[in-house]
């Protein structure tokens, strides 16, 4: 086994302890360097890692002990850190979205093209066995060809358990922009690209009150539609209705159904890396659950990047920056056909990733 592959991790806030969590147990990388733009959190989580040195942001982009950076910051700083790491040479693995306009996330891919270096991003969660025993399914042809879909996120806002939530309804937050990813990233995966999409949306209340933390009943102002739903043409001509939201309670709706020739397929919460698939064949009057057969077993935040440092010109990433382009661009055109009211063309396409053959943890891990 060769040296691991040296990964340097920009912004500490709330999702970096569970990457954290993954990559601390694995042999294949290394966490060499950690910045914020609070020095007291990076120093705090470098005494965790053995190794690792709490360095400014300015230090970790330009340290030759980093192979690549993974940029967990707020969504408005995700491109101006990824450009500021190709800059020094540097491959990029991001949360999502990969950036917060179509501009700023086709600049990040022609300059990581230019410079020679690859970009990967988050959502990891479609890795998992859930989506990935879904996507098994329907290839083995279980409901046919795949006709229509439903895709359905339904939550009262971010405001009740984050305790900094502004950026959640500023731009490059909202619900599509925000859970968006998940359910387009499992839909590609699924039934691959989108050709065309058309939606509507809307704002519940122009302000919001936070009631966690240190900030409970302080009132931020929402920028951004906090109501998206639509319908995207895939290639395959298939048709998925999706609705995200921060203004319902609650929902009974499974997250993500598919229709086909044959019969019905759940699939569970992209936004979490296993949970049940099951199939209604034409004329069952009950659902089966479909056995578990393909994903990282008991997947975790940071399987994506562990994909994405393991990825070679034969098997590309299954968490590549070209899959995060897409997903955003299906996101971006469905806001401006909902300002529009225009049916718009998706501007770019993709190729769908490998499937994941069913992996386990220590295996994936590495």
């Amino acid at each position: 086994m060769g040296n691991p592959h040296r990964i340097g991790v920009i912004g500490l806030g709330v999702i970096s302890g569970a990457y954290l969590e993954t990559l601390r147990d694995s042999g294949s990388i290394r966490i060499t360097a950690v910045a914020d733009l609070d020095r007291s959190r990076a120093d705090a989580v470098a005494a965790t890692l053995p190794g690792t040195a709490a360095m400014s942001v300015a230090e970790l982009l330009g340290s030759d002990t980093v192979d690549t950076v993974l940029n967990l910051t707020i969504p408005a700083a995700h491109a101006e850190i990824a450009l500021a790491a190709i800059a020094q040479g540097k491959n990029v693995y991001g949360e999502k979205p990969i950036a917060t306009s179509i501009s700023d996330a086709q600049s990040i891919m022609r300059a990581a093209a230019h410079a020679g270096v690859r970009i990967g991003s988050a959502p990891d969660t479609v890795l998992g066995t859930g989506t990935q025993t879904a996507r098994s399914a329907v290839a083995a042809g279980l409901i046919g060809r795949p006709l229509a879909a439903t895709a359905t996120m339904v939550t009262p806002g971010h405001e009740r358990w984050h305790p900094h939530p502004d950026f959640y309804y500023q731009p490059g937050g909202g619900p599509m922009l925000d859970m968006g990813p998940y359910y387009i990233s499992a839909l590609i995966h699924v039934l691959g690209p989108v050709r065309s999409v058309i939606g509507s949306a809307s704002r519940l209340r122009p302000q919001r009150t936070i009631t966690n933390g240190p900030r409970s009943g302080e009132q931020i102002v929402v920028e951004v539609e906090t109501h998206v739903t639509g319908v995207l043409e895939h290639e395959s001509g298939a048709l998925t209705t999706i609705t995200t939201s921060f203004d319902g309670n609650a929902t009974t709706a499974s997250p993500i159904e598919i229709h086909g020739e044959l019969g019905s397929l759940t699939a569970p919460d992209p936004n979490q890396f296993a949970g049940e698939v099951r199939l209604a064949r034409n004329g069952d009057k009950e659902w089966e659950t479909v056995p578990i057969s393909a994903g990282y077993v008991d997947g975790a935040r940071g399987a994506g990047l562990l994909d994405f440092v393991a990825a070679t010109a034969e098997r590309p990433s299954r968490a590549g920056g070209d899959i995060a382009l897409h997903a955003f661009d299906v996101m971006d055109t469905l806001l401006e056909s909902a300002r529009t009211g225009l049916r718009l063309p998706v501007r770019t396409t993709v190729e769908r990733p490998s499937l994941v053959p069913l992996t386990d943890r220590a295996d994936w891990l590495g």
